[in-house]
């Protein structure tokens, strides 16, 4: 329990910017394109209780992690609340939903890099002492965390990010065909996660954001 306890307070922090930041984004990014939907909707905000979602924040990550430590592994996965979006509402509908969708990826990319940095002046000033330091940890669980979500969202599978992109990226025809899969998108996902295909096919996007974060190592 106490190592559970321990993991929970190094992984909260990160967890939490993770996801603000990345709803946030697609906030900004979707007002700055035309659709003020989601600042109506008070959104835009890096406070973390506008983007929490009880069970999907929460509930589900905080079992699974009870559950898989129990087993001696270390599953971790939740969503956040979707920020709205009315791709309508878009200056250029189509074309605006790739820029919109990619925000919210390239912020986990960004905040990944602000791990980096962050543990790159805690070493340097001292406050971070070895690898196993509390800050220490923190920093890799951040780095972690945010690559993770970057892969996962930029999974071609509507309705994750990945899938908005691709939909605005294909002719009108393909991209109506493609976007019907959407209602079964969580579904395909969490049924590729129980077999075991999700971490292989997340595997090349991990590999490129641990490439480019790398480079502020």
């Amino acid at each position: 329990m106490e190592q559970l306890i321990q993991t929970l307070a190094v992984y909260a922090l990160p967890v939490l910017f993770a996801i603000t930041l990345h709803e946030a984004a697609h906030g900004y990014v979707a007002r700055h394109f035309g659709d003020p939907t989601a600042a109506q909707a008070g959104r835009i905000t890096l406070n973390p209780l506008k983007h929490i979602d009880p069970m999907g924040t929460i509930v589900v990550p905080l079992v699974l992690l009870f559950v898989t430590r129990m087993m001696g592994g270390g599953l971790l996965f939740g969503w956040a609340k979707p920020v709205p979006v009315n791709f309508g509402r878009l200056r250029r509908p189509k074309q605006d939903m790739l820029w919109v969708a990619l925000a919210g990826p390239a912020s986990n990319l960004f905040m990944a890099v602000l791990w980096v940095l962050f543990l790159r002046a805690g070493i340097a000033t001292g406050l971070i002492r070895s690898g196993h330091d509390f800050w220490a940890l923190m920093a890799q669980a951040g780095v972690q965390i945010n690559l993770i979500l970057m892969a996962l969202n930029l999974l071609p599978l509507p309705p994750l990010d990945g899938g908005r992109i691709v939909y605005s990226l294909l002719p009108h025809r393909l991209a109506w065909q493609y976007g019907k899969i959407e209602p079964y998108g969580l579904p395909i996902l969490i049924v590729l996660m129980l077999l075991g295909w999700l971490w292989p096919l997340m595997m090349p996007l991990l590999r490129l954001g641990e490439w480019f974060v790398g480079g502020f190592m």
